[in-house]
């Protein structure tokens, strides 16, 4: 299930209106029947404000499709942002974006394990990218559509407030699968 849904210019407007956390949020209430923390509708008003940045790249057709908080079916997992449309050889394709306010990390000895301080204590977690390539490889392997009329999957994690280091992009948490 897709708890928001829209085309570029529909989600330009709805950032604009300073309250896309709330549409967000209101949508989640009707579709799923429960409500989210306020850390949750903080991290959507932080976030979605950096995805319209990008977003608003002229390369980026105005009727590509947006969905935030997709809900893998089956599964717990959500993708936080997806750009839906056609590539440059007109294939279906969509881009399968992590997000994370993470501003530091530290490796570890744990493949795909990453440790940041999230929820008020430094702990464990799935490296963004090895997240996004996740879902993509549920998506390809258990969705139908993605497989029959094959669509093109692009995982990818957006951190930012990310401080560039020699952490997040470590050989270590290097998947040659990836790309």
């Amino acid at each position: 299930m897709i708890v928001y849904q829209a085309n570029k210019t529909q989600f330009i407007s709805d950032v604009f209106s300073n309250d896309i956390e709330n549409i967000v949020l209101n949508n989640v209430r009707r579709k799923l029947n429960r409500g989210v923390g306020p850390s949750e509708i903080k991290s959507w008003a932080n976030s979605l404000g950096f995805m319209d940045r990008i977003i608003r790249d002229e390369s980026i057709p105005s009727d590509c499709g947006i969905a935030i908080e997709y809900q893998i079916p089956q599964t717990g997992k959500r993708i936080d942002f997806i750009i839906s449309g056609q590539d440059i050889d007109n294939r279906d394709s969509v881009m399968l974006i992590e997000l994370k306010q993470w501003s530091q990390a530290s490796l570890t000895n744990k493949d795909s394990i990453i440790e940041t301080y999230v929820g008020g204590r430094i702990g464990e977690h799935p490296h963004p990218s090895h997240q996004a390539w996740s879902y993509a490889t549920l998506l390809k392997g258990f969705n139908e559509v993605v497989y029959t009329d094959d669509i093109q999957l692009h995982p990818c994690a957006y951190l930012h407030n990310y401080v560039e280091d020699d952490v997040i992009r470590n050989k270590h948490y290097a998947y040659r699968d990836w790309e």
